[in-house]
């Protein structure tokens, strides 16, 4: 009997070196039942050709146009389901994976019917030791973030267990989970968009699972991470419609707006936040675009 159908998508944007160097890692693993699609988004860089000539057998899909992470990949995941993945592994271009990621993914999603998605050990690649991200959580206020993020890997986190959300830089869902929810949210455009996606999963009553022994390393967040005031706007904005669009308890969305209220006021009249004046307009613009259901890529 052959093994699960798994399609891996990596989406690129003028990242060539990322992305042969991930396609590298992908072709050295041990999983057989393998496709792998690459959605190129108007590279300037000779992406198409360069994966062309070392990698024939990927095949490139070119987007007409930037839909961001959301709409981008879902180009992809819809390939996928039309290839009739039992697996959808979605993938960042600047990521690296052991050789038997995905085969140790699929052995822990197959063992449950019920799982919906499972995800890898992200570790940041310029610290191969320290965990970036050992599934998501979310705080009795909907507020994410990394199980053991920063931690050095001891293996305190040894075996599969259930989380709230999945890393989107490496995230495998199962086909018919997708095709039951739906896929990506385009309204998000990008940033909380894998975390509504895996609270709409879960909802529905599947399983997300974190495999430890299945590991990634990651290169595009690392221990010193600065979000950008871009960030801060998506932030803003995504995490306040994640909370409509899942009927939030009130007292969560009222914190959420009080958190928004303190922190403007303090990078407004407090001097030791004057170099916060890009992300407090960041801020103020999330929130006023989510008031005007303006969603998207940010506008100018």
């Amino acid at each position: 009997m052959p093994s699960p159908l798994v399609v891996t998508i990596i989406l690129n944007t003028s990242r060539r070196d990322d992305t042969l160097a991930c396609l590298a890692s992908l072709i050295e693993g041990k999983y057989e039942n393998h496709k792998i699609i690459v959605l190129d988004n108007a590279s300037t860089d000779g992406s198409i050709a360069a994966i062309q000539t070392q990698y024939p057998n990927v095949e490139i899909l070119e987007l007409s146009e930037n839909e961001g992470y959301a709409g981008n990949n879902n180009v992809g995941i819809e390939a996928a389901l039309a290839y009739g993945a039992d697996w959808v592994f979605v993938l960042n271009e600047d990521t690296i994976l052991a050789p038997d990621c995905i085969s140790k993914l699929v052995a822990v999603g197959e063992s449950d019917p019920q799982i919906g998605i499972v995800g890898p050990m992200v570790y940041h690649h310029n610290e191969p030791d320290a965990i970036q991200s050992a599934g998501g959580a979310l705080t009795r206020y909907w507020e994410g973030y990394h199980i053991a993020e920063n931690e050095p890997d001891t293996g305190q986190l040894a075996d599969p267990c259930e989380v709230d959300w999945i890393h989107g830089c490496g995230i495998m869902l199962r086909g018919t989970a997708v095709s039951q929810v739906g896929m990506l949210d385009t309204r998000f455009f990008y940033y909380w968009e894998e975390t509504e996606w895996s609270i709409r999963i879960k909802k529905a009553g599947w399983r997300i699972i974190h495999v430890p022994d299945a590991k990634l390393w990651h290169k595009g967040v690392q221990r010193d991470y600065q979000p950008s005031p871009n960030i801060t706007y998506y932030n803003t904005r995504n995490r306040l419609l994640a909370l409509s669009k899942h009927n939030a308890p009130f007292h969560v969305r009222l914190h959420a707006w009080a958190q928004i209220a303190r922190t403007l006021t303090s990078w407004t009249i407090k001097p030791k936040w004057r170099h916060m004046r890009d992300h407090r307009s960041s801020l103020w613009q999330g929130a006023s675009d989510y008031l005007r259901k303006r969603w998207g890529i940010r506008p100018s």
